[in-house]
């Protein structure tokens, strides 16, 4: 793993070729700006002596200032989205990491909907995917942006229900049966009720299991299909580490499951991980200099945190 400085030295270079591409893209954004004024008026003008309705006018002289600006802002667009894929892609790689700006279809989405860490959506969308192995597991983590379509009486609109980091690492222990961990009933579709319905892919049934520590029994509910296993996986140690996940990522609401299923069934299995983060991994503003030494500052440490995720599940709190 490279450090801060060793990153630097690397893409400063590179930073600065296109800080002079942004310089150039810059100038014409700045020109496109009265060029759209301009076209405004004559096409709102010329709409006006045509005897256009004046709400018409109005509105083609916006579209033609809207194109203007479009015009004249698109070089800093792609831009911008060239910088943020290639600070991601370079520091990834220091830390032996791979990075895809927009995964298709990440691996295990679908568990993480069918074990109800993520709500029911409408529009799903994915960036931001980090692979590799950390720790001796391998594992993913990405970004989802989950939308549900609502309804009023004279529209339909799209809320956002979940954004944040999901999480798969092969756990490195022995996983039986699943274990599910949340720290919020209210997208569980009463999980109290749970106990009596079966669940996943071999129909299992999921019991309530009470934590040994009470501490941890007020701040999470646990369901499972084995009593021993989920006491055994949920140690008041990795309870501790769950909770500082919401620190270390700046999130809330962290909740998790143990599945023997997902994996190949030589006696280990894997976690999933939601917490609810907001948006991580951004390059900055495109009107700020490209070759400033705080946009790697920012993306070297958040991309760092993926390394410190998977150590703070994967060891012993004693042992950090």
């Amino acid at each position: 793993m490279q450090n801060l400085d060793e990153a630097w030295n690397d893409l400063q270079p590179w930073l600065e070729t296109l800080e002079a591409q942004r310089q150039e893209a810059l100038r014409r954004f700045w020109v496109s700006l009265p060029i759209g004024v301009g076209a405004a008026v004559i096409v709102g003008g010329a709409s006006a002596l045509f005897q256009a309705p004046g709400p018409l006018s109005a509105v083609l002289g916006v579209v033609a200032a809207a194109l203007a600006i479009g015009w004249g802002f698109a070089p800093l667009g792609s831009l911008k989205e060239k910088l943020k894929i290639g600070l991601n892609q370079r520091l990834a790689e220091g830390f032996g990491l791979r990075y895809r700006e927009k995964p298709g279809s990440p691996a295990q989405f679908d568990s993480f909907r069918a074990h109800g860490l993520v709500p029911s959506h409408d529009r799903r969308s994915f960036e931001d995917h980090f692979s590799g192995q950390a720790h001796g597991a391998d594992f993913e983590l990405y970004e989802a942006e989950l939308k549900q379509r609502r309804r009023s009486k004279n529209r339909t609109y799209y809320v956002t229900v979940f954004h944040g980091a999901l999480i798969r690492i092969r756990f490195p222990r022995t996983i039986e049966g699943v274990t599910l961990v949340t720290r919020d009933k209210g997208l569980f579709n009463a999980l109290d009720g749970w106990a009596k319905k079966t669940f996943g892919r071999a129909g299992r049934k999921l019991e309530r299991i009470g934590l040994v520590d009470p501490t941890f029994e007020k701040l999470f509910e646990v369901y499972g299909t084995d009593q021993v296993m989920a006491r055994y996986l949920l140690t008041p140690s990795f309870m501790e580490r769950l909770l500082e996940l919401e620190t270390l990522l700046k999130g809330k609401n962290v909740r998790c499951v143990f599945d023997e299923t997902l994996a190949d069934g030589d006696g280990e299995g894997e976690l999933l991980i939601a917490a609810e983060t907001g948006d991580l991994f951004e390059a900055g503003s495109i009107f700020t200099p490209a070759d400033q030494r705080e946009r790697v500052e920012i993306l070297f440490k958040e991309i760092k945190l993926i390394d410190r995720t998977i150590e703070t599940v994967l060891e012993p709190a004693a042992e950090r």
